[in-house]
């Protein structure tokens, strides 16, 4: 399969139609290079954004397919996706054909009756869609990614707050999963930033093509189609690098809200822990207490060997049973 880049993505976005073969070859395209799946989602709401009516029904069957038969490969795209169907959806929801919003609702429909997300957040995109009813009309199955869905709607908002210079949105704490936020954090340390070959590239680019001033020096036809395409070339990677980082950079901010509420909870739990060591002490301090007493009130009981004359001693077990 060819290699993934921003604009080789675009074009083969331009270059899809309404067929189930045209739909599910781009589909598996894209799972193949589910590494890139930020990339993908956001390139796919960009362009949704500037497709015809027709064609953003093609883009939302493109994103089903990706999406459902994608599970078995990783949440990758479940995840990614999730963080731009609302808006996407929202696009959808201001176009005029009734027949066109029909057609993505049972999109959503499906994803309601196959858990694929979680039934409120379906239900919000149906109203996004301007149809707010349809959602209810059944009862999803339980979903395995809800607690995931939860997580994204709460990080984007307060990213977005963050974003805005507004007041961020108090932490839900307990919502995240240690090994969400380690896998994340581990995925930062290959992000676009770290990828010293890119960069090497860059660096390496000839002055010609970001100095105005080298135009003076072409003398024919010959150099200035050669300048041409190598800064065409140079626009290329830049272009794909600058798409990389807006990701990392959008994934940056998430994983910084995730430390947040990660070390808001472990604070919360850290006082719960130390209120219970210091129950638990309590409790211990007055055993220790019964305990001296009841050392000191045995010392004081008689000794059985020192009755006095007269009194017969207690029998044993063995002289109760040989009865």
């Amino acid at each position: 399969m060819s290699s993934f880049t921003d604009a080789n993505f675009v074009k083969k976005l331009n270059e899809i139609n309404n067929t189930q073969q045209s739909i599910q070859t781009l589909s598996l395209w894209l799972i193949h290079h589910r590494k890139h799946s930020k990339t993908i989602v956001d390139v796919w709401r960009r362009e949704l954004g500037k497709a015809k009516p027709a064609k953003k029904l093609v883009f939302v069957y493109l994103a089903n397919d990706v999406i459902q038969n994608s599970k078995k490969k990783g949440p990758e795209f479940t995840r990614d996706f999730m963080t731009v169907l609302l808006p996407a959806i929202m696009v959808v929801g201001k176009e005029p054909d009734e027949k066109l919003k029909a057609s993505v609702g049972r999109v959503l429909t499906i994803w309601g009756e196959r858990g694929v997300y979680d039934k409120d957040f379906i239900a919000n995109l149906h109203k996004q869609l301007g149809n707010p009813t349809t959602a209810t009309t059944k009862q999803s199955k339980p979903s395995a990614v809800k607690p995931a869905a939860k997580q994204i709607v709460s990080l984007k908002e307060e990213v977005d707050a963050i974003v805005e210079g507004k007041d961020p949105v108090k932490p839900d704490v307990g919502i995240f999963q240690p090994e969400e936020l380690m896998k994340r954090l581990a995925d930062l340390e290959t992000a676009a930033s770290s990828d010293a070959a890119v960069r090497e590239k860059i660096a390496a680019l000839p002055p010609e093509v970001s100095d105005i001033s080298h135009l003076e020096k072409i003398t024919d036809r010959h150099q200035a189609n050669n300048l041409s395409e190598t800064v065409n070339e140079a626009c290329k990677l830049l272009a794909d690098y600058n798409v990389r980082l807006d990701s990392e950079l959008q994934e940056r901010r998430e994983v910084a809200v995730m430390l947040r509420h990660f070390i808001s909870t472990q604070k919360e739990q850290l006082a719960q822990v130390e209120s219970k060591l210091m129950e638990h002490r309590l409790k211990l301090s007055k055993f220790i207490g019964i305990r001296h007493e009841l050392k000191s009130h045995v010392q004081n009981l008689p000794d059985i060997n020192m009755l006095p004359e007269g009194l017969a001693p207690l029998p044993s077990a063995g002289d109760l049973f040989s009865l």
